[in-house]
Order: structure tokens, then C-alpha cells, then sequence
């Protein structure tokens, strides 16, 4: 799949991501995933970012108000569209840009961080892509980013209930399948069934990925690896937002941080 077949998926998703999940009906990104990514990032105050595969704008404004001077790129003019008018309604610095990660157009060595929140794995070419963050990337600076975890979350996965109704395992396949361009079609889970009767499910492109073909793209680009990350969440969480109680079984999502040395 080119990178311009991924982007025609995403610009006709962008429109209802942005309505629902701003309407707060993305619950594992906001009760879970974003959370712990930023508890896992170091300190960014007063660093230049650039928030890769950015969407609505979300997290890149979650990042620029822990004091980072954020940029964000995008590859769906809908999603840009969505993230510059947020940012001319409440201003954090935030320069959003319409671009493709498999095509970093900035100087080198101009920032001193990435960020990526679960768009790495919607990449056709990830080890083009972490090469140009290598590129862009000051020495020193690191790359953090979120996918779903491809132990976890390979191509095949099921939950396994009990006679309640109640998820108590998983059961995966296709684990080895590196197959490009697979697209998955969903919609946020937590809207209401009868409102989502009515809506076309997002078309998603996944380019899953084994760990260890990630470690070895990660680090064939030059990067190293200094720390992984795996939400999942707490028995309080999980009773307060039910939907995420499955991250307790076994994690769907991986965070990793790598350095340029």
C-alpha cells in the first residue's frame, strides 16, 4: 500500500475521529494510553517537539503544555484543519503542518524530541520513517511513541469471556503475519449503539510489525532503546472506565522510548 492510499483512509476517517473523540468517546486514549505516555516522557519544558502523525491535536497539546514548542505534522488536511482552528481558538505555540512521515521535510538535526501517539503502526515504511527521525533529531534527542503492542495485538485477537460475560483472557494469531496494508474497520466501542448504527466504521490501515522486527528497525536507524512501557489499568481505573479492564489481562499497548547517542 502507497503512502497515498493510507492517507485517502485517514482524511476519510478524520471527520468522525475528530466529533467522537473529542466527544471524550476514545476511552483507552484518555482514561489509559495518553496518560501513561506522558508520565512516561521525560521532562520537555522549554525543547523544541515535533508530535508525529499528530490527527486533531490532541496530544501534541497535552505535550506543549508541559512547556515543549510543539510542531505537528499530519498526513489528512482534515485532521490539520481541526488541530489549526484549536489553536487559533486557545494558542499553546503549536505550528500544525501537512506532511507525510515517511517524508520528514525539516532541517537536520532540528528538534529535540519526537513524539509519535499510536500512528507508527498506520506507516507503510516505518524504517524509512525512523530513519528520517534519526535525521531530524539533535544529538541527544529521543523518540517516544505509542502502537498497539504487537505481542498482544497481532492481526488475530479475541477476548475470552467466563459464563458472566466477563473477559478473563485473550486469544491471539497471525502473530509472524507482516502483511502491508490490512485494513481494519471499527468505531469507538463507547458510542452508543443506536448513534453508531449510523455511522461508517474507520477504514485503518495496520502495518503490523513483530517486536523484534521493531527492535531491529529502531535500532538499524541509529536509535537506542532506553525504556518500554506497558499500560494497563488499575482496579480502580478499570472499575470507574469498564471498558479498559482488558489492558489487565494482558497489554494492548507499547510505548518505547529510543535516544540518538
Amino acid at each position: 500500500m502507497k503512502a497515498s492510499d493510507v492517507a485517502a483512509h485517514w482524511e476519510s476517517n478524520a471527520e468522525t475521529w475528530t466529533v467522537y473523540s473529542r466527544a471524550g468517546y476514545d476511552k483507552y486514549r484518555d482514561a489509559l494510553n495518553t496518560p501513561a505516555f506522558l508520565e512516561m516522557l521525560p521532562p520537555v519544558a522549554g525543547l523544541a517537539g515535533l508530535d508525529l502523525g499528530c490527527g486533531e491535536g490532541s496530544n501534541t497539546r497535552a505535550v506543549a503544555r508541559l512547556g515543549a514548542r510543539m510542531t505537528g505534522l499530519d498526513i489528512a488536511p482534515t485532521f490539520i484543519r481541526y488541530a489549526r482552528e484549536t489553536e487559533m481558538q486557545a494558542p499553546l505555540g503549536i505550528d500544525y503542518i501537512l506532511g507525510d512521515g515517511q517524508c520528514i521535510d525539516f532541517p537536520e538535526a532540528n528538534f529535540d524530541f519526537i513524539t509519535a501517539f499510536m500512528s507508527m503502526m498506520d506507516m507503510a515504511d516505518q524504517r524509512q520513517v525512523l530513519k528520517g527521525i534519526h535525521y531530524v533529531l539533535k544529538p541527544g534527542g529521543f523518540l517516544q511513541f505509542s502502537i498497539l503492542h504487537p505481542c498482544f495485538m497481532p492481526p488475530t485477537r479475541r477476548n475470552i469471556r467466563n459464563e458472566a460475560g466477563e473477559r478473563v483472557a485473550v486469544e491471539i494469531a497471525d502473530y509472524f503475519d507482516e502483511s502491508d496494508g490490512r485494513i481494519e474497520r471499527w468505531i469507538f466501542s463507547s458510542i452508543p449503539q443506536t448513534e453508531r448504527a449510523m455511522l461508517t466504521p474507520f477504514a485503518i490501515p495496520r502495518f503490523h510489525r513483530t517486536l523484534s522486527t521493531w527492535v531491529s528497525m529502531i535500532v538499524d536507524a541509529g536509535l537506542t532503546i532506553e525504556a518500554f512501557g506497558e499500560p494497563t489499568a488499575s482496579p480502580e481505573l478499570a472499575r470507574a472506565e469498564p471498558v479498559v479492564a482488558d489492558t489487565r489481562i494482558a497489554p494492548i499497548f507499547l510505548h518505547i522510548r529510543a535516544r540518538k547517542l
